[in-house]
């Protein structure tokens, strides 16, 4: 009988890679060429760009315009990542002359956007004066904001004049109802407003800006806060809706809801989704809509790749104590060409590699339990958490702040989110240590990589392995420096030829 066989490019629509996608198409792919074109460089959008490509997000927006249960933006902490949160308030000339340090200095650097604190669109003249010293004295960068969208419909001429090329409207809901179990209140014509009426103005208005928006032929990317038992199941039609107007990308983001963050959700206990309800809610999603899946869930002074954070390099008394005469900005900006072009040119190199490769991989059958003898479709998928950094298996478990997960099955192999833990490893005197408790963070860890089966990384130690082998949780340290994608649907060919990912005849008969 014909052995079955796990692919390695086919993918449901929204399914990727954070390898680059790995064989699979991204989730940029059904986009027409030309919008594709506009943010392959541009690391919040592409899946392929974020490891290759910086970006760096201004705080000159202190004021915002609504409140949210899930927010409070007066907490600070340097090892904190979320939205509203950042170290220094800038004024306009203060965030010109960090970006133009940082630009030289980071010549991978796409994007510079304003996020925040607040919302930009509550805070005009510092967003626009700060776009418009920009677009003198570094052209080049791309240039984004991220808004609520209550006062968006009054500044889409304002946008469009600037040259903003992305915009990012943050809508929860298409329902008053829903809105108001969300949104305390809203400040609008020099008054608060609360309840129903507030969430039907927001909604209104959030539309309204968006469409347009598309009407300038602005790219929308749309965010979403998964809450639990509030908007969870909603975010679907959010998704079909949006989408239908014109928005490009979808990102659904788990609600943060702890209380020492000081937000209403968190005081007073709202639940926070599992990795499991959110790539539910993703996948579900993914069918009208292009998702994405690698958001970091960023503060609103990153500076950086994706996932990571420099911004204390650039601190303004370090960007003052700088000598920013000495820097040559129109060197600067033909450096951060050439590294675009050499990094845009290995992309294209990787993707035409990933085309080219073999569209399937046969499975070899060694146990008495063949899985040659049942459909491929009877084949059941797997979570596998990874080590992972720039598409290979590249960190030590003991060193991961945080892992890639992927789905494998016979259709291949994809991205369906991250998951972030605190380092384990801290040197050979303090590997494993966490407030005197030695066990207790690597418990949290394997907590965080709960429905996983398998963890691959470059290496393991003893305890780990071991902890994770009786979590049920299996180890693998054999595809170091490896392609992330290739390493997965490695490990996956094998536990298929050792007979472990039948599908009980239930299951097959159920499905």
């Amino acid at each position: 009988m014909e052995l079955p066989v796990i692919g390695n490019t086919a993918q449901p629509a929204g399914g990727c890679s954070s390898s680059g996608c790995g064989t699979a198409p991204n989730a940029l792919a059904q986009l027409p060429d030309a919008i594709r074109a506009r943010v392959q460089d541009h690391p919040c959008y592409s899946e392929d760009a974020h490891h290759y490509f910086a970006r760096m997000h201004v705080a000159v927006a202190p004021a915002c315009n609504i409140q949210c249960n899930y927010c409070n933006r007066k907490y600070d902490c340097a090892n904190e990542s979320r939205p509203g949160v950042v170290s220094e308030v800038l004024a306009p000339d203060q965030a010109i002359r960090k970006v133009l340090a940082v630009a030289a200095r980071i010549p991978q650097m796409t994007v510079l956007g304003i996020a925040g604190p607040g919302d930009p669109l509550a805070n005009p003249n510092r967003t626009f004066e700060t776009f418009r010293q920009l677009s003198e004295r570094a052209p080049d960068i791309k240039l984004c904001l991220s808004t609520n969208g209550l006062n968006l419909p009054l500044y889409v001429d304002e946008i469009a004049r600037h040259n903003i090329d992305h915009v990012t409207i943050t809508i929860n809901c298409l329902e008053p109802e829903i809105g108001a179990r969300i949104y305390p209140w809203i400040f609008w014509n020099n008054r608060r407003i609360r309840g129903l009426k507030a969430a039907r103005i927001l909604i209104e208005q959030q539309q309204k800006g968006l469409e347009m928006l598309i009407a300038c032929d602005i790219l929308v990317k749309v965010n979403s806060v998964l809450i639990p038992g509030v908007n969870d199941e909603h975010l679907k039609e959010v998704s079909r809706v949006v989408k239908a107007k014109g928005a490009f990308l979808h990102n659904v983001m788990p609600l943060i809801a702890v209380a020492e963050y000081g937000t209403y959700y968190g005081l007073m206990g709202q639940a926070s989704p599992t990795p499991e309800q959110l790539q539910k809610l993703q996948d579900a999603c993914a069918g009208d809509m292009a998702m994405m899946r690698h958001c970091r869930q960023c503060r609103a002074d990153a500076i950086g790749l994706l996932g990571e954070d420099r911004g204390s390099e650039f601190s303004m008394d370090k960007v003052d104590a700088l000598d920013l005469g000495e820097i040559d900005y129109q060197a600067a900006m033909l450096r951060r060409k050439e590294v675009h072009d050499e990094i845009i040119e290995q992309l294209e190199q990787k993707r035409a590699a990933r085309h080219a490769a073999p569209t399937a991989l046969p499975v070899t059958a060694t146990a008495s339990d063949d899985p040659a003898t049942l459909p491929r479709e009877n084949l059941r998928s797997v979570l596998m958490a990874v080590a992972g950094r720039n598409g290979v298996v590249a960190d030590h478990f003991g060193h991961a702040r945080e892992f890639l997960i992927y789905e494998a099955s016979p259709a291949g192999a994809r991205f369906v989110g991250h998951r972030k833990t605190d380092l384990y490893c801290n040197g050979p005197e303090t590997c494993g240590e966490d407030g005197g408790d030695p066990q207790s963070l690597l418990e949290h860890i394997i907590a965080a990589l709960a429905g996983c089966e398998v963890v691959l990384c470059s290496k393991i130690g003893f305890e780990p392995w071991s902890r994770l082998e009786a979590a049920g949780i299996m180890p693998n340290g054999e595809h170091a420096l490896e392609p992330i994608d290739a390493a997965v649907l490695a490990v996956y060919q094998e536990m298929a030829a050792s007979g472990r990912l039948a599908q009980p005849a239930a299951s097959r008969k159920a499905a």
